[in-house]
């Protein structure tokens, strides 16, 4: 713990965890106030899912463009251009009365306006500590993160359950710009300035880390997304039990990144954080009421946060400072399109078997999340006793001859 209370002791670390988790937070109650707002509106699994989808695919065609604006008209200026339109898009999905396919297209165009929030502040963070603190910083902040998955998921679920599920849409709107607007307001979002790329759009997925993070990514939340909706439509109906299961998924999670954040992050780190994913959501399959299902989703948990620092610090150690935002926009857009599919495919499979394929959607891709760090090996960098931090961008400097 001492590593991360020198952390939170350095200039601006904890404000701008505190203002990121904030403006984030959105994240971890949209989707289930869409999924009960939609399926209350339809009562279809299916239709919700197809939302979700809509709304997760505009996210991922988002994420890297949007993360190239920040180099080229600076963070502050895209920030508050997608807040103020995500925001919209949200309020009218809950207030306006749509045929199905209208709230996918205003859901496609909330989700192509996203703020670029996890870009930015994991492009800020070199910036702000040391080689040596990079790698524990990646940990705490994919930890801290699990916050949102621990409150979030419990406050929306009960105010959509016992109020209205409009109201919890109004309550992920209210954070997305009270949250948004304290992070564009820190001093670092202003002070970092991020270098215009001069490589084409997706020429950094050619380095084998960053897609590998993208692959793993993809396969990592489309896991996570079919459980949500598994244990959603398993408990959701009934109270609050949805929000409090899915939120002691994360605690495990937060757990788990504090916990193994200060481990060295060798060449099977990636494979052996998945194979306990894997393993847990496995046990899922076979859970027969609300504490078995939690035990499953515990060993899972353990492993979520500690995988997603991996992916980050591997990213960052990989490409040059410039191409930093764009990157990790792309890890988003692999983590956004397998919520999207994760969460369509559950969906479908919900409605005709019941809950049960939620959580064999999820072990599914748990399984391919596994497998694919453990035969592509070679494509994850070994950063024992390594530098994290980006690589500096450097250009031919002209010399006046004499």
């Amino acid at each position: 713990m001492k590593s991360y209370l020198d952390l939170l002791r350095t200039p601006g670390v904890a404000r701008i965890i505190a203002a990121q988790l904030a403006a984030r937070f959105p994240s971890g109650m949209l989707s289930l106030a869409y999924l009960l707002h939609v399926e209350h509106i339809f009562n279809s699994y299916g239709a919700a899912g197809l939302v979700l989808a809509a709304t997760s695919i505009g996210q991922a065609i988002a994420g890297p463009l949007t993360s190239r604006w920040m180099g080229a008209w600076g963070m502050r200026p895209v920030l508050i251009l997608t807040t103020v339109v995500a925001a919209t898009s949200m309020g009218i999905v809950a207030f306006v009365a749509m045929p199905l396919v209208g709230y996918m297209i205003v859901g496609f165009l909330g989700g192509l306006s996203q703020p670029p929030v996890q870009p930015a502040v994991r492009t800020i963070y070199p910036k702000m500590v040391n080689s040596r603190q990079l790698t524990p910083l990646f940990s705490l902040d994919a930890s801290a993160q699990e916050i949102i998955w621990i409150a979030a998921p419990v406050l929306v679920t009960f105010v959509s359950i016992q109020i209205s599920t409009v109201l919890g849409i109004v309550v992920a709107m209210v954070f997305l710009i009270g949250g948004g607007a304290w992070f564009i307001s820190s001093p670092e979002v202003g002070r970092v300035r991020i270098p215009r790329s001069k490589r084409k759009l997706g020429v950094v997925l050619s380095r084998p880390p960053v897609l590998l993070a993208t692959v793993v990514g993809f396969l990592l939340v489309g896991s996570c997304a079919a459980i949500e909706t598994g244990v959603v439509a398993r408990f959701g109906e009934d109270g609050p039990q949805a929000g409090i299961m899915l939120a002691f998924w994360a605690l495990s999670s937060l757990a788990g990144g504090l916990t193994l954040g200060h481990v060295p992050v060798g060449p099977w780190a990636l494979a052996r954080r998945m194979a306990v994913v894997f393993a847990g959501c496995t046990l899922a399959l076979f859970a027969w009421d609300f504490w078995s299902l939690a035990l499953a989703l515990l060993v899972a948990g353990l492993c979520i946060a500690p995988a997603l620092a991996v992916m980050f610090a591997i990213v960052s150690a990989s490409v040059k400072f410039s191409d930093t935002a764009e990157a990790y926009g792309w890890v988003g857009t692999g983590q956004l399109i397998g919520a999207a599919i994760g969460s369509a495919v559950a969906g479908f499979l919900i409605d005709g078997n019941g809950s049960i394929g939620g959580f064999i959607t999820g072990a599914v891709f748990a399984a391919f999340g596994f497998a694919v760090p453990l035969v592509f090996r070679r494509a994850h960098p070994d950063l024992r006793g390594k530098d994290a931090s980006p690589i500096a961008d450097t250009e031919p400097v002209a010399v006046q001859p004499s």
